[in-house]
């Protein structure tokens, strides 16, 4: 830890005084600080350090002992700042983590109040029974907070029926710099005057800003732009008093500069009952853009466009591709939603709307879409804008820094023509044009150079340009995302100096001694300065890389860039990732945190980094700790950062020459054990069971002590299997049955059903020949030399067994993982390797595409949890597919169980394992009811739910199963045969209840509610 900053200030001192005096988490440490070094824009400044405040009056102590000390402040929501407005050489205050409650609501008034930590999704389900929602939806609305969305004046697509963030407020509480702190709101002349009596500071600040607009008002209503999506610059026209001296609604948008948003009493707005969903298709985006305003008067909840380029990159990226099939025909789209109070009232608006279109001279294709799945899909389309923009295979990378201007809708087919030319007069091409057309606003992310001068420089005069082209327009350079750093010296521009100057006197009333997040939007810093990449950029990996990284040019230190921030991985709901973030709420745990680590690892390789030792950094692995390496992130991640991936090769070189964690041997070469094991396996489950020395034993092996040992099976499926008679050829020919670690000598019964099935399906089943592995635990430890190794003879073994035409059928998800995606990146010059990738094939797959076969009708329902592997890998809509037609209702979970292979096992990780499974499994099941029949195809999976079910009240005989046991007992029962499902001591599996309960109850997991 340095002592004094360049600002002067006493850094060991002040982060002595915050640990004593702030009840939160008081962070100094370089893991902490090369997480929040940066947010979702091109700008990275270390911060001073970081609080993350258990309630708000601690960050009110926190602000106070700043204050003491002299240390600037910045305010942080979600950190997913698109202009720089979130990262400072500041402390940096996380709200996100604690204070994240909803403190009142009122449905007769349509009011909430609420901490600033709140994310947006979670606070519209607390409203969701009342009927009502905050109107303003970003993007981002399952992480973004509304403390974030209040500093950025945030939008989103409903927008276009409900305002920005500051049409939604109606008073915040806020403390300034200097500790004054009051609730700010519309101020009737009664109000004026009571803050006026009571004299102090706060009466000062109200006076100076009456006089403030008073002087002004006539320049302030000439230089602001009268358009929907003016969101640059402070909201000075609202102080003025046909708009209620609004001090609250001034505020708004100020990005942490001018004070701290302590409490926020908000405006709600009725959810509409019906909607009705439509696509239109154009010729051009411009011609869409030309008609957003003739769409627009129809009273519309959203108009959003969507160029041809967004929809080639989301199709060359193989995102949400079966959302694109049902576009109409065009190269421009507009999706547009109408709400009523009865679907015959929402279909009239939009039939109105469509007939309205005919005499145009340009007509659009429409199609309606009724399937509420479909309608989410196609705004997932837009919502993926940023992500599916980025890292395009075989372009040039795209950046922000110009991508969220805005003009007046009516104009803006005009602009999008003028600021295309732009585009091809500097040279940028392939930039997708795309954002919330009924208000005039575009976003784009746009092939800057940003490593070289003369790339910096030519990126300069482009937004100079096009700040002036947006002024021509009479438009605002930000119609979402805030000035920052990005914009904030460009606003002369758009403003001209003398209001640039009003926005300087209006900071120096709030924060004379600009502590509050400085050099963003007033006295900024330039858009050149404190850039992430910049002309020095250039990081070195020093060490021969094991993974090959297709998608980033084989540069791991392009994976490492990778993330653009956008912070998916920091949703509770929906999708697989990032399981410990939905454990801890932490920023280090979530896939973007790490992914800031390990670009500040390689940073420290060149210049100033908070890491300064590389591959074997402490606090990389810290961070990388608690990931599950369960790749949800693989697929769930808008650009696809793969962290198990990136994990495995971190612990490679971290350990190289070097001792490792015990768990390594242990669970990293399970196979080896397990075939020990298969000698005595009755023996060894014995042994693993005496008390005393189970706990000694699991502690010598780096084993989580309340972890129960799976018991091995006393016979291996691959025994069972040799000892068949041989089966003759069958009408479909062979399919080789892989026998995993997992199958073969824990969960044999599985083995057994598949071979059932499939032999009713019409196949011969035959097996590998010899004791085969596919190096799945050598992986997710790092020991990729070994895993290499072991996989190139394996995929020799296979290839030639093979032969032609002969399916590898992997039961156990993450083994079929590894041979579609892990191999074939570790190996990728062996043709062996490829052609058993090419081969590889799920249980439910090859049923899916067999000929003249149906799964037997089962009926009634079940809780089915994918494997994240399966999930990240190929996906499960096969297995939906056979659930489906064999009459099962299925609740399919979202999220991971929790267990992720050996995560689950590793002494320390209890806490979050059963955390993770609390997110949705576990509800799931109670749910359902305690004999709820719980499908699971993954090990991890039905380990976990063996071990925990009981907490979610699952009773003895419901044991889950593997999607080939359901199906083989039907066929059995339909048959009149025994058939075996060995789950074998499984009541005494369980993980026992005091355990759970100090796991739920760490200081780790408790916060989330």
């Amino acid at each position: 830890m340095s002592t004094i900053t360049s600002g002067g200030v006493d850094v060991r001192s002040l982060a002595d005084a915050l640990a004593d005096r702030v009840d939160g988490e008081v962070r100094f440490d370089d893991g902490s600080r090369a997480a929040y070094s940066t947010d979702a824009s091109n700008y990275r400044q270390v911060p001073i350090g970081v609080v993350v405040p258990r309630t708000v009056e601690a960050a009110v102590e926190a602000l106070a002992v700043c204050r003491e000390y002299g240390a600037p402040v910045l305010s942080r929501g979600g950190g997913t700042s698109l202009a720089g407005e979130c990262t400072n050489h500041a402390i940096v205050i996380d709200w996100s983590k604690y204070c994240n409650r909803v403190l009142a609501v009122d449905p007769d008034a349509r009011t909430a109040t609420v901490e600033p930590g709140i994310a947006l999704d979670d606070l519209n389900a607390v409203l969701a029974p009342h009927g009502l929602q905050f109107g303003p939806k970003p993007a981002t609305h399952s992480h973004c907070t509304l403390g974030g969305m209040i500093g950025n004046n945030s939008c989103g697509s409903s927008a276009q029926a409900y305002g920005k963030t500051v049409d939604n407020i109606r008073r915040m509480e806020v403390l300034t710099y200097a500790g004054d702190r009051f609730w700010a709101g519309p101020t009737s002349i009664a109000e004026f005057e009571r803050i006026q009596r009571a004299g102090g500071r706060v009466a000062e600040l109200y006076t100076a800003m009456r006089d403030l607009a008073e002087t002004n008002g006539d320049l302030i209503r000439e230089r602001y732009p009268r358009i929907p999506r003016r969101v640059s610059g402070y909201n000075l026209d609202s102080l003025l008093p046909e708009f209620g001296f609004d001090v609250g609604k001034a505020l708004v948008g100020s990005e942490s500069t001018l004070v701290t948003v302590l409490r926020a009493e908000l405006d709600l707005v009725p959810v509409p009952p019906t909607r009705t969903f439509l696509v239109l298709g154009f010729p051009s985006i411009e011609d869409a853009a030309d008609a957003a305003t003739a769409i627009a008067a129809h009273d519309p909840l959203t108009i959003e466009g969507l160029d041809s380029v967004l929809v080639n990159d989301q199709n060359t990226k193989r995102q949400n591709v079966e959302a694109l099939n049902l576009l109409p025909e065009g190269d421009g789209w507009l999706v547009v939603e109408f709400g009523g109070r009865t679907k015959e009232e929402s279909d009239e608006k939009a039939r109105a709307m469509v007939a309205s279109l005919q005499s145009r001279d340009v007509v659009p294709h429409d199609r309606q879409f009724d399937d509420e799945a479909h309608q989410r899909e196609i705004m997932e389309v837009r919502e993926a804008g940023l992500g599916a923009t980025a890292w395009i295979p075989d372009r040039k990378d795209t950046w922000e820094g110009w991508e969220d201007a805005a003009v007046p809708p009516e104009h803006l087919g005009g602009y999008l023509r003028d600021f295309g030319d732009l585009l091809g007069e500097f040279g940028y091409e392939n930039v997708s044009r795309y954002g919330h057309f009924g208000q005039g606003c575009v976003h784009c992310r746009i092939p800057f150079d940003l490593v070289t001068e003369e790339g910096i420089a030519h990126y300069r005069a482009f937004i100079q340009r096009a700040a002036e082209l947006v002024a021509r327009y009479g438009g605002s350079l930000s119609g979402e995302h805030g000035d920052g750093q990005s914009r904030g010296a460009l606003l002369p521009v758009m403003f001209g100096e003398e209001v640039v100057e009003l926005f300087e006197r209006f900071k120096a009333l709030f924060d004379p001694q600009n502590r509050m997040n400085p050099g963003k939007v007033v006295h900024p810093y330039q858009p050149t300065e404190n850039l992430r990449l910049g002309a020095g950029y250039g990081p070195k990996v020093e060490v021969e890389l094991h993974f090959s990284y297709p998608k980033d040019r084989g540069r791991f230190d392009r994976a490492s860039l990778r993330c653009v921030g956008v912070g998916n991985c920091r949703s509770h709901s929906g999708t697989v990732m990032c399981p410990s973030f939905r454990a801890t709420n932490e920023e280090e745990h979530s896939t973007r945190g790490r992914s800031r680590l390990l670009f500040e690892m390689l940073e420290g390789q060149y210049r100033e980094s908070p890491i300064t030792d590389g591959w074997r950094s402490t606090e990389v692995l810290d961070a990388l700790d608690l990931c599950l390496s369960c790749k949800g992130c693989k697929t769930d991640c808008p650009v696809n950062v793969d962290m198990a991936t990136y994990k495995a090769e971190f612990l490679s070189h971290h350990y190289e020459g070097r001792l490792r964690p015990a768990a390594h041997y242990t669970m990293g070469w399970l196979p080896i054990w397990a075939r020990v094991a298969s000698v005595a396996p009755s023996l060894v489950n014995r042994l693993a069971r005496i008390p005393g020395l189970s706990r000694v034993a699991k502690r010598l092996g780096g084993v989580e002590p309340d972890r129960p040992v799976p018991r091995f099976a006393p016979e291996r499926f691959t025994d069972w299997f040799a000892a068949r008679p041989p089966a003759p050829p069958a009408p479909l020919g062979d399919v080789m049955i892989w026998p995993d670690t997992f199958t073969d000598n824990f969960h044999p019964s599985i083995g057994r059903a598949a071979v059932t099935v499939l032999e009713d399906a019409g196949y011969r089943v035959v097996l590998p020949p010899g004791h085969l592995c596919c190096g799945l635990t050598w992986i997710s430890t790092g020991q990729l030399a070994t895993a290499g190794r072991m996989l190139a003879h394996t995929a020799a073994v296979l290839a030639d067994a093979l032969g032609d035409g002969v399916p590898l059928v992997g039961l156990e998800p993450s083994c079929l993982a590894v041979f579609r995606s892990d191999a074939p990146e570790l190996l990728p010059d062996d043709q062996n390797v490829a052609a058993v990738a090419e081969r590889a094939t799920s249980f439910a797959e090859l049923l899916e595409r067999t000929p003249d076969w149906s799964p037997p009708h089962i009926g009634g329902s079940a809780v089915v949890q994918p494997h994240c592997h399966q999930h990240a890998v190929g996906g499960f809509g096969a297995d939906q597919a056979i659930l489906d037609k064999s009459g099962i209702e299925t609740t399919t979970v979202e999220g991971c169980c929790g267990l992720a292979g050996n995560f689950g096992f590793e002494d320390g990780h209890l806490d979050v394992s059963v955390a993770a499974a609390e997110h949705a499994l576990l509800p799931a099941i109670r749910e359902a009811g305690g004999g709820a029949r719980v499908i699971a195809d993954g090990f991890s999976c039905r380990t976990q739910v063996e071990q925990l079910g009981g907490t979610a009240g699952l009773d003895d005989t419901s044991r889950p199963l593997h999607l080939a046991e359901v199906l083989a007992l039907q066929l059995a029962s339909r048959r009149g045969t025994p058939a075996r499902v060995d789950r074998p001591g499984r009541t005494a599996e369980r993980i026992p209840t005091p355990a759970v309960e100090r796991a739920l109850s760490s200081d780790r997991v408790k916060q989330r509610s």
